[in-house]
């Protein structure tokens, strides 16, 4: 059978389907996507917050948990992206595959479908806007997860990392949005704001499961997709964009912390999209495994790093490298660090390092279809990419990488941005 499929209901508007056996469970997903935008951040952090609240026919959260008890336990979710120079509304229902229950029992699929798009696309009004007592809570709990941000000092250290990199450009923006904005937000506003949203924001809806056959037709003929508009939708279109060879910005800012956080923002300067294999091998080579060369010789043979590790961001062609510091330490741990990037220009390692990378990652591609939310957050990945690799395709692409196909890698990279956080 054909694992995946794709279909559109309307223009800006997708029906993903993946086809498996291997759960007792069918996962909908519907990703509704738009631009990072300064001025509507905030408002986007706040509506998957005030949706799951309520709705026409499930006026509170405790009426929809009670549908979802009678749905045989099913269960919903929302939550927030930033994928890019875009940032996602995500929101999730997960039900038992009508095979595994009684015969008598209703469609399922058929019914999580009509209560998930009810959530998102229904709500609970008062007065013709958002009730406002849902819209003040919500403010309030978005105000706490804003200044709980430092909380996690690595997190902050990163955010803080990207917001300089990117300053005055989307993609520094902070997902949830800034304390400022919220005293002028309000229940009519925010749902003015909801209603364009909705009109022209990117939807893919997944289904993950089970699939019945006429799920195309269920979906079409939902009244709540009826009602929608077809769109050209407004969101940022994946590209790659040469980066500027400045010099490295270094910034060093205080806090109360107990370890310091340094955080190195590195550009790769390759705008071929397939690049983006042997990225990821150069990225397991330098940091993104523990047999890479800033774990071995910043953590292991230094003992200069309780972490140290490196992220590939593909869709900014941005790689993070991560470590966890003592204060005084900092200087000749970012000498230690930038010697690795000038060892890898100059080719030092071993065809043996780069299969080891390539196992590790293959063995992780391997595990992307054994979870039904990290198979559809790789199929999205591929939509907003605007590629269409399947998973044995994907494994086959790191297959091929080789030495000189690093070294190219290697030598693209430069330090963009160097960020510490210290006491």
């Amino acid at each position: 059978m054909v694992k995946y499929n794709e279909i559109d209901i309307k223009n800006g508007i997708k029906l993903h389907t993946i086809k498996t056996e291997k759960f007792k469970t069918n996962l909908i997903a519907v990703m509704l996507t738009t631009k990072l935008d300064r001025k509507n951040i905030t408002k986007n952090a706040l509506i998957p917050a005030v949706l799951r609240r309520g709705t026409k026919f499930m006026q509170t959260q405790e009426e929809i948990n009670k549908k979802m008890e009678d749905m045989y336990g099913a269960s919903f979710d929302c939550g927030l992206d930033k994928t890019g120079d875009n940032q996602i509304l995500k929101f999730y229902m997960e039900t038992v595959n009508n095979e595994f229950l009684p015969q008598d029992a209703e469609n399922m699929i058929k019914n999580s479908i009509e209560k998930i798009f009810e959530i998102i696309f229904n709500p609970y009004l008062e007065n013709g806007v958002f009730k406002k007592e849902y819209v003040e809570q919500e403010k309030e709990n978005i105000k706490q997860i804003i200044d709980g941000k430092i909380d996690s000092k690595a997190r902050y250290a990163l955010d803080r990392c990207i917001e300089e990199m990117y300053k005055n450009e989307p993609f520094g923006l902070y997902k949830f949005g800034y304390v400022e904005d919220l005293k002028d937000i309000n229940e009519k506003n925010l749902y003015e704001y909801y209603l364009e949203l909705i009109k022209t924001c990117k939807i893919d809806i997944y289904i993950s499961g089970i699939v019945d056959e006429n799920i195309y037709n269920i979906i079409k003929q939902n009244e709540n997709i009826e009602k929608l508009e077809e769109r050209k939708p407004d969101f940022k279109e994946f590209e790659l964009v040469k980066k500027e060879n400045e010099e490295a910005k270094e910034i060093q800012e205080s806090m109360e912390v107990t370890q310091g956080k340094l955080i190195i923002g590195l550009d790769v300067n390759i705008l071929d999209k397939d690049a983006r294999y042997k990225i990821m091998i150069y990225n397991s080579l330098l940091g993104g495994s523990a047999n890479s060369k800033l774990f071995q010789n910043v953590r292991e043979k230094a003992s200069l790093a309780y972490t140290a590790s490196s992220s590939y961001y593909r869709f900014k062609n941005n790689i993070f490298i991560n470590c966890g510091i003592d204060i005084p330490n900092y200087q000749k741990a970012l000498e230690i660090i930038k010697k690795q990037i000038e060892d890898m220009k100059n080719g030092d390692f071993t065809d043996e390092e780069i299969e080891n990378a390539k196992n590790g990652i293959i063995a992780s591609i391997k595990t992307i279809d054994d979870e039904q939310d990290t198979e559809i957050t790789y199929y999205f990945g591929q939509e907003l990419s605007g590629t269409k690799t399947s998973l044995e395709e994907y494994i086959e692409n790191i297959q091929k990488v080789n030495k000189a196909d690093v070294l190219e890698v290697a030598k693209q990279i430069s330090i963009n941005t160097i960020y510490f956080l210290k006491n």
